[in-house]
């Protein structure tokens, strides 16, 4: 398994927006995909369903609904019942319906920045005002949560909070204690929580995951959660994702929004999710402990070779948050803009900071999801650009 991990694929011509969409000579660090095989059962039951030869209109697998019920309770103690589960094609499409259903046109929602730019670009998408409560790093580098900053960012219109969790991009996994003052103020400001958790499965040690709707039953009954296999077992070309909504009504508003403007899931998606969540256990592993073996590379090079560049250890996500702004004496150029200079000086592809709203300038997004000899040339390109 690890020599499988460590061997370059080659995707170039395959359609791949991560690697097609940059030229040639490019390392693409940015797309949040991996560049690991997927699990052997996922693609042994892929293969066996293209066999069949046949692709009409699929449905859910029975089995499919009860596996994810299992996992929930298994991973997070959290008991939903199978009706809860809504499917969805992605968890972007999952977090517009939500925006739809819980706000109108005119009021607010807030969101903590940096932030994906999916995530960020969704209230806008609706009719709704952004608003946001900007993170910080402490003395150590790692983002925290001001409790006073999230309660002063919430107004009387705002209907909405869009928690990320863990975090895209800066890695954090939150804490139970500060779930639940985020939880707090906004059921005491009667706000609706859409959580996307889509990375819940990849952390990297150190604290376990917590879905905030899993607090406790007044929090999940303001609470969509979303999620899918698509980061975990990367399979996000196969579009499978799905929301946990307990309560009926939310779980009622929210199917009568999606329905007619969202698809529903493809067969090979179906096909995927099952084979991932019953069978792909043993590869999350074996990826989990590369990928930490991958973020302890990425922090000990910054320490070493990349002066000038700081970043917070990722406690979750495969994705380094890396602050350029330290470079504005030796590099103006890659302090003021880090994707333009390492893209032109080092032919490395990153994802552009102030695209993750404010908060993001001077920064870019690495994406460490990759065999450690890739991330290495990346690294070794990026110290010579700014040597």
């Amino acid at each position: 398994m690890a020599c499988e991990l460590d061997g370059p694929i080659s995707r170039r011509g395959t359609g791949s927006l991560k690697w097609d969409a940059v030229q040639p000579g490019v390392l693409p660090m940015w797309v949040a995909d991996m560049d690991f095989l997927s699990p052997e059962p996922v693609r042994r039951a892929l293969a066996e369903r293209v066999q069949h030869g046949v692709f009409g209109y699929g449905i859910e697998p029975p089995e499919l609904r009860l596996t994810i019920v299992e996992r929930l309770e298994r991973l997070y103690a959290w008991q939903v019942a199978p009706e809860a589960v809504v499917f969805l094609p992605g968890v972007i499409p999952g977090l517009n319906v939500a925006c739809r259903a819980y706000a109108r046109a005119g009021q607010s929602a807030l969101m903590q920045t940096p932030v994906y730019p999916g995530i960020l670009q969704a209230p806008g998408n609706c009719g709704l005002t952004p608003r946001y409560c900007q993170l910080r790093p402490g003395l150590d580098g790692s983002y925290g949560f001001d409790e006073a900053e999230f309660e002063a960012a919430i107004a009387a219109d705002t209907a909405v909070f869009i928690l990320c969790s863990p975090h895209n991009p800066v890695g954090r996994v939150w804490k139970r204690q500060e779930l639940e003052l985020m939880a707090e103020a906004c059921l005491s400001h009667g706000m609706t929580i859409i959580s996307d958790e889509i990375h819940c499965d990849l952390v990297l040690g150190g604290q376990l995951h917590l879905p905030i709707a899993a607090l406790d039953p007044d929090v999940s009954r303001r609470t969509i959660t979303l999620m899918a296999p698509s980061k975990t077992f990367n399979i996000a070309g196969l579009g499978c994702a799905f929301a946990v909504i307990e309560d009926e009504e939310m779980r009622r508003r929210f199917e009568r929004e999606k329905a007619g403007l969202v698809s529903e899931v493809n067969i090979m998606g179906f096909v995927a999710a099952l084979a991932a969540y019953r069978q792909g256990q043993p590869w999350l592993d074996e990826v989990l402990g590369y990928l930490r073996d991958n973020r302890d590379l990425v922090l000990q090079f910054a320490q070493t070779r990349l002066h000038g560049i700081s970043l917070p250890s990722p406690e979750g996500t495969y994705l380094a948050w890396l602050d350029c702004r330290g470079l504005a004496g030796s590099q103006p150029e890659a302090a003021r803009d880090p994707h333009g200079f390492f893209l032109e000086r080092a032919h490395v592809a990153l994802s552009e900071g102030p695209a993750f709203g404010p908060g993001g300038d001077g920064h870019v997004r690495l994406n460490f999801g990759c065999p450690r000899s890739m991330l290495l040339e990346a690294l070794e390109r990026m110290a010579g650009a700014i040597a």
